[in-house]
C-alpha cells in the first residue's frame, strides 16, 4: 500500500501534524506500507510565515506551493490513498482535492482537528481570510472515502455528508515523548499554560482568578508560547516553545490550565493541552468545552471549571495539597495510556487505510 499524505507544513514542525498522524507513520513502515510527505508551504516559507512582513517572500512561498500540487497531480496515479490533514491549499477552492477525488479517482482520507469550516479570522491570518473558502470543507467530506475527525462534535458535522466519519483523537506518545512523570513534591509551584498566540485569548477568564490567588500563594504562572502575551501578573513569566525543550519545560508545570470559551469554534477543540499536561502527571483544569470534559473527570485527574469561584477553588486545593496533586497526576497518566495513548489508539488509526 503506497499513501500520498498531502499536508499544510514541513513535517516536525506543527503540532497538529505531529500529534495527527506523524507519530503513526513508523507503523505504516512496519506493516510494510510506503507513503510520501508532501507539505504545502516549504521551510523557508515556515521559516518566515508567522512573522511581520516579509510580504513578498510570503507570496512566492504561497505560489510555489501551488507549483508544487500541480505537479503532485501528475505523480497522485501510483498512490493507494491521499491523506489530506486539513486541506490541499490554504487558499481558494478545493480544485486540488475534487481532481483527486473524482477526476483521479483516488480514496481520499480526510483528516481535520478543528471546526475549520467556521472562520476564525485573528491579525496573522487576516490578509488571507477573505479567500480561505470555509465552505470547502463541505464538499471534501462528500468526496472523501473516510473522514478522521478529532472528536464528536467534528464528526457529527462531517456525517452531515458522508456516513464515513470516524472519531480519530488526537493522541500522545507515552512511549517515546511524554514518557516522563512530573515529580509533584516540589518547593516551587508552577501553574502553567502552553499554546500559540492564537488561543492566548482564552486566558482572559483566568487571569483574574490568577490575580487573586497570588495575593495569598507563592506560585509560578509559566507561559510557553510562540509569543509573551505580557500578563498582568507578579506570577507571570515567559519561555518560548521549543520542540527540543517541549517536554522538560512542560515538567516544569505542577498544574496546567486549559480554559476555553463556549462557542462554535471552541467545541471543535480537541482538548489537546490537557492530553499534554495528563500525560505528563500533571493535573489539568478545563473549561467544559470541546472535547475537555471527555479527557477530564472531575475530582478524579482534575477539574472542569464553569466559573471564577471554581478556577479559584480547584487551583487552592491543588496548590495547598502535594499528595492529592500527586494522586490526580497518576490518574491523569492512567487515562492517557488507556484512552489517549498512540499505542491504544494505533489500530483506529490504521483502520483508515482499510
Amino acid at each position: 500500500m503506497t499513501i500520498l499524505f498531502l499536508i499544510p507544513y514541513p513535517p516536525g514542525k506543527a503540532p497538529s501534524q505531529r500529534f495527527r498522524f506523524e507519530q503513526y507513520l513508523h507503523f505504516l513502515t512496519e506493516a510494510g506500507h510506503s507513503y510520501t510527505l508532501a507539505p504545502f508551504v516549504s521551510d523557508a516559507t515556515w521559516a518566515i510565515l508567522y512573522k511581520p512582513g516579509h510580504m513578498a517572500a510570503k507570496a512566492l512561498g504561497i505560489l510555489g506551493g501551488f507549483a508544487r500540487r500541480i505537479g503532485q497531480l501528475f505523480t497522485a496515479g501510483k498512490y493507494d490513498y491521499v491523506f489530506v490533514h486539513r486541506e490541499a491549499s490554504p487558499i481558494g477552492p478545493p480544485v486540488f482535492e475534487w481532481v483527486l477525488a473524482k477526476v483521479l479517482g483516488k480514496k481520499l482520507i480526510y483528516d481535520f482537528d478543528d471546526a475549520i469550516w467556521i472562520p476564525n479570522t485573528s491579525a496573522a491570518n487576516s490578509i488571507v481570510a477573505g479567500v480561505k473558502w470555509h465552505h470547502k470543507v463541505d464538499s471534501i467530506c462528500r468526496w472523501a472515502y473516510k473522514i478522521s475527525c478529532g472528536n464528536s462534535y467534528l464528526r457529527d458535522y462531517a456525517r452531515q455528508f458522508n456516513p464515513r466519519a470516524i472519531v480519530n483523537p488526537t493522541t500522545i506518545d507515552t512511549v517515546h515523548l511524554h514518557n516522563q512523570v512530573k515529580d509533584q513534591s516540589t518547593e516551587q509551584l508552577v501553574i502553567g499554560w502552553t499554546g500559540t498566540h492564537s488561543t492566548m485569548k482564552y486566558l482572559d477568564q483566568v487571569v483574574p482568578v490568577l490575580a487573586q490567588l497570588e495575593q495569598h500563594y507563592a506560585f509560578e504562572f509559566r507561559v510557553i508560547s510562540n509569543q509573551d502575551p505580557q500578563l498582568p501578573l507578579r506570577s507571570a513569566s515567559y519561555r518560548p516553545w521549543r520542540k527540543d525543550t517541549e517536554i522538560a519545560d512542560l515538567l516544569t508545570f505542577n498544574i496546567g490550565l486549559m480554559p476555553l470559551e463556549d462557542d462554535p469554534w471552541a467545541k471543535g477543540k480537541c482538548a489537546f493541552k490537557a492530553l499534554q499536561y495528563m500525560a505528563l502527571g500533571v493535573p489539568a483544569l478545563v473549561s467544559p468545552v470541546g472535547m475537555n470534559s471527555e479527557v477530564v473527570t472531575d475530582g478524579l485527574n482534575g477539574y472542569i471549571c464553569s466559573t471564577p469561584q471554581q478556577w479559584y477553588e480547584g487551583l487552592e486545593k491543588l496548590l495547598k495539597d502535594h499528595e492529592l496533586r500527586t494522586r490526580f497526576g497518576q490518574a491523569a497518566r492512567a487515562t492517557i495510556e488507556a484512552r489517549f495513548s498512540v499505542e491504544a489508539n494505533r489500530a483506529n488509526f490504521l483502520a483508515l487505510f482499510a
